[in-house]
């Protein structure tokens, strides 16, 4: 069965949804697997991630202008270890404020590839954002999506966001809870867990390649007489 992101599928059962998935930190040299699976998406998709149909140019400019010291930048590889859901959250660039009354909040952002969608991929990914801004200190997390996109807002809504529609454009602020031990140790173990998950799909694929080159140069099991 094809990967590609643009085949449609049914919408699996509420039973079927994940209670878990292996959501793998990125780091730079995951920029050409990111622009791949945004140039996947179609115009549709790309004006409801970035508020308008970004153009691959844009795209591109995007990707390479992602701070990754800075900002926390995520994802979900399938066992092609093709990057399928993509997550983005922007940090503000100043230190906290020395008043513990004052705020901070951080802008989260995610695409899924539409065969991937109704299994609960974007509520487990904000709930990994936002575990990820609490342990930073950070207050509120905030979506701002077009008012179209349903599909996120209700996840927000469902997260326990406060939805503000303002015409075209929407925004939603999900409150966070302060950071403790418990917190941060979910954090550390999910990222332990992601990446055993993508270590065992790569060595996976290397086994797989290595028995189809195998079968083509005459070296696999014989079949019996």
């Amino acid at each position: 069965m094809s990967d590609s992101p643009r085949k449609a599928a049914a919408a699996p059962t509420p039973e079927e949804a994940p209670r878990w998935l292996p959501i793998r930190a990125l780091t730079p040299r995951h920029r050409p697997r990111i622009l791949g699976h945004l140039r996947a998406l179609d115009e549709t998709d790309r004006r409801l991630r970035f508020g308008f149909a970004a153009g691959d140019a844009h795209l591109a400019r995007y990707v390479e202008s992602l701070d990754f010291g800075r900002d926390a930048l995520f994802g979900v590889f399938n066992r092609r270890l093709l990057l399928v859901a993509f997550g983005h959250l922007a940090l503000d660039a100043a230190p906290p404020a020395a008043d513990a009354r004052v705020m901070q909040a951080a802008e989260f952002g995610v695409s899924v590839w539409p065969r991937h969608r109704g299994r609960g991929f974007g509520t487990l990914l904000l709930e990994y954002a936002a575990l990820h801004a609490r342990n930073r200190g950070i207050d509120r997390l905030l979506v701002h999506a077009l008012s179209e996109n349903t599909a996120m807002l209700a996840v927000a809504r469902r997260a326990g966001a406060h939805v503000a529609l303002e015409g075209a454009e929407s925004t939603a602020v999900l409150r966070l809870p302060p950071h403790d031990l418990r917190s941060h140790c979910n954090q550390r173990l999910a990222a332990r867990a992601a990446e055993i998950d993508y270590d065992v799909k790569r060595r996976v694929r290397r086994l797989a390649r290595a028995a189809r080159a195998a079968s083509s140069i005459g070296l696999g099991p014989r079949p019996p007489r």
